[in-house]
């Protein structure tokens, strides 16, 4: 496989997929589709847009016409996927969004790459990225793993774990070289202002409330953006057709404490007046919020040897500085839509 499309490629976790395929593989062909909707931001992808092994298309995954397009211009024989609409809050407030993008939009593109591979004897891959919350929510105790049942609780979640089943039903119905990874909550530089690492970098730098839901008390297992992108890298390649692969770093936290730690270290970094925690506002939890993730990677682990490399500590410390050296970027992504969005979402509460 030699010429790759990765959907969602301007956005958080695809730009840095991207990024790490262009510079690692420059024999092959990185074909980024993206819609550039509010979180895809193709300033994501400037280390690399001039490079010779990399090509952008705009446009929408539910649209046959230009997926099937794509595919046909660049020869591709390799899928990572990972377009979606992702955060759980707007799917409460607008679920329909959701259906469309990460159900019909992997339909579309799994049936594409059906027909356009069904010569290929098999040498073609589509790697679908999926996430945690498919699986629902852990007691305090245990982990998820390849065989937890899958129980989401939120419109997001239920649109991501159709997508999944989508992939197991090409595999097992048409033989199309498939598999899906589950990941952990990602965190690192490039993230869109609406998740809670940059949302307490940037409310506490600029002296504004630092919403935190219920008590704190929802429990995460965080992974930095990198580790995962060597990971997708890892079982695009050596993954068996057909299998799940679940990517988490064993590295779980509070809310309360990644909020608590984020105000220490702006303490060091960016102290102002007075301690940044004093910011802290509990906000009305959101409904369904799943009160606990968290995965075991065995299996990737034994079958592919990944391991994460980036220890938490260090990489929130890197985080929190490449948001205060990059804060002209978050001012232009938190333009438009999204203040519209946080005013909605927070205010009041």
């Amino acid at each position: 496989m030699s010429n790759i499309i990765i959907t969602g490629g301007a956005g958080f976790i695809g730009s840095c997929l991207v990024r790490w395929m262009v510079k690692s593989y420059p024999n092959y062909k990185i074909i980024v589709v993206d819609k550039l909707t509010y979180a895809g931001n193709l300033e994501n992808l400037k280390d690399v847009e001039s490079a010779s092994n990399y090509a952008f298309e705009k446009g929408d995954i539910t649209d046959r016409g230009f997926v099937e397009a794509v595919f046909k211009k660049h020869a591709v024989d390799g899928v990572m996927h990972l377009a979606a609409e992702s955060h759980v809050d707007r799917s409460i407030m607008g679920p329909e969004e959701f259906l469309r993008t990460n159900i019909l939009g992997t339909f579309t593109l799994l049936d594409a790459a059906r027909h356009a591979w069904k010569d290929s004897q098999g040498r073609n891959m589509f790697l679908n990225v999926s996430t945690d919350e498919v699986y629902g929510s852990l007691g305090e105790i245990g982990a998820f793993t390849e065989k937890s049942q899958y129980a989401p609780n939120s419109p997001y979640s239920a649109s991501k774990a159709s997508a999944d089943h989508l992939v197991r039903a090409y595999y097992k119905t048409y033989g199309l070289n498939a598999l899906t990874t589950n990941c952990s909550n990602n965190y690192g530089p490039y993230q869109f202002p609406e998740k809670l690492i940059p949302v307490v970098i940037l409310n506490a730098i600029e002296g504004k409330p630092i919403p935190v839901y219920g008590e704190g008390k929802n429990v995460r297992d965080w992974l930095h953006v990198e580790d995962h992108a060597a990971a997708i890298d890892l079982v695009f390649h050596k993954g068996r057709a057909g299998e799940v692969y679940n990517i988490g770093s064993d590295n779980e936290w509070k809310n309360i404490d990644i909020v608590m730690l984020i105000c220490r270290i702006l303490d060091e970094l960016r102290p102002a007046s007075k301690p940044h925690d004093r910011l802290i506002k509990f906000v009305t939890d959101r409904p369904g919020h799943d009160l606990r993730y968290a995965i075991d990677p065995a299996k990737v682990t034994n079958e592919l040897g990944w391991r994460p490399l980036i220890k938490f500590e260090d990489g929130l410390r890197s985080t929190v500085k490449w948001y205060l050296d990059n804060l002209d970027w978050c001012s232009r992504v938190r333009s438009g839509e999204y203040a519209a969005y946080y005013e909605k979402n927070y205010s009041g509460r």
